[in-house]
């Protein structure tokens, strides 16, 4: 049996710290249309010829739980495009004495799927970097392109190099 991915971090702020800025996707994530804000919200992330993920959000526990339901996707650097389909991105939030601990795990996103190696690696780099720092500074690391619609050729070649040196220096 394949493992789901999963990653923990500890951060130096509250529970209810954490969850407030895991729902703000774009601080952290990067730009998304629609909102995080109740039970049955939907939202989309997109990097334009890259990434596409609908999230459908399924369940908000104030300081405990956040979890998002995979409506529709679509990853260009796989053959099964649709991949992160109907899988779940689960942040599980407690308090603890050295600080609050974030349990993020992407259920579906497990070791045998295509993607894993490129997605494993890049939920690594948003969680515990960018989603670390936005909880406890205010300031992420999401990212950012120019244009509403498309990447420029390079911009976009960039993002799968980015990626590719990431799982290369592990």
């Amino acid at each position: 049996m394949s493992e789901n991915y999963t990653t923990t971090i500890t951060v130096a702020a509250t529970p209810q710290q954490a969850f407030d800025a895991i729902n703000d996707v774009a601080g952290w994530w990067g730009r998304i249309t629609g909102t995080t804000t109740a039970v049955g919200d939907e939202f989309v992330y997109v990097v334009p010829g890259l990434h596409y993920s609908g999230f459908r959000i399924a369940a908000l526990e104030p300081g405990r739980l956040v979890e998002w339901f995979v409506t529709g996707s679509y990853l260009d650097f796989v053959d099964d495009h649709q991949e992160w389909n109907g899988t779940t991105v689960r942040f599980e939030i407690a308090g603890r004495d050295e600080g609050t601990a974030v349990v993020f795990t992407h259920e579906g996103l497990a070791t045998d799927v295509p993607c894993y190696d490129t997605c494993a690696n890049a939920w690594n780099l948003f969680v515990n970097h960018s989603l670390k720092a936005f909880i406890e500074t205010g300031t992420g690391m999401p990212y950012e392109f120019r244009g509403d619609e498309q990447l420029l050729p390079h911009e976009h070649e960039a993002l799968h190099e980015g990626i590719a040196d990431a799982l290369a220096n592990g």
